[in-house]
C-alpha cells in the first residue's frame, strides 16, 4: 500500500515547465537583470521601439495650441522715418467713424508702447470689402 501511495503521489503532480516561463516574466517585471545581458539588451530594445513608435499607433492629442502673439493680434514693425507701424487685427475694432476707430487704435497701442500719437492709419480690405487689417503709423512720445 506504501508503493501505491508512492505513485500515485508522483503522478498526480504534473511536471510544469511554466515555472520557468513564469521566472523570466517576473525578472522582466522587477528588471532583476544586470546591464551587459542579453536580457538587458531586450528589455531596453523593447522600451526603444514603444517610445518610438507609439505616436504613430498611439493618438496622444498633443498638437499645440494655435496662439497670436497678442490678443488682438497686434505686430509692430519700425518704419523707416524713425517710428513704428501697428498691424492690427481687423476685428479688434468696432467703431466706424474716424474718432472711434483712432480712439480703439491707441487703446490698443498704448499698453505695447506706452505714450504714442497716431500720425496715420489705412484699413487694408480683402475682396468683399470686409477690414482684415488695419495699419497705423505712431510717433511715441518721448
Amino acid at each position: 500500500m506504501d508503493r501505491a501511495e508512492r505513485i500515485t503521489a508522483s503522478t498526480s503532480a504534473p511536471a510544469v515547465p511554466m515555472t520557468g516561463i513564469w521566472r523570466t516574466i517576473r525578472d522582466y517585471v522587477l528588471w532583476s537583470y544586470e546591464r551587459g545581458t542579453i536580457q538587458y539588451d531586450v528589455m531596453v530594445t523593447l522600451i526603444l521601439l514603444f517610445v518610438f513608435f507609439s505616436p504613430y499607433w498611439i493618438n496622444f492629442n498633443d498638437k499645440p495650441v494655435q496662439r497670436t502673439p497678442h490678443p488682438t493680434g497686434v505686430v509692430v514693425v519700425p518704419d523707416a522715418g524713425g517710428g513704428l507701424v501697428y498691424q492690427i487685427d481687423g476685428s479688434a475694432i468696432s467703431a466706424t467713424d474716424n474718432p472711434g476707430v483712432r480712439a480703439q487704435l491707441l487703446k490698443i497701442i498704448t499698453p505695447i508702447s506706452g505714450e504714442a500719437r497716431i500720425t496715420n492709419y489705412q484699413a487694408l480690405r480683402d475682396a468683399a470689402g470686409h477690414i482684415v487689417m488695419y495699419k497705423v503709423w505712431v510717433q511715441r512720445s518721448r
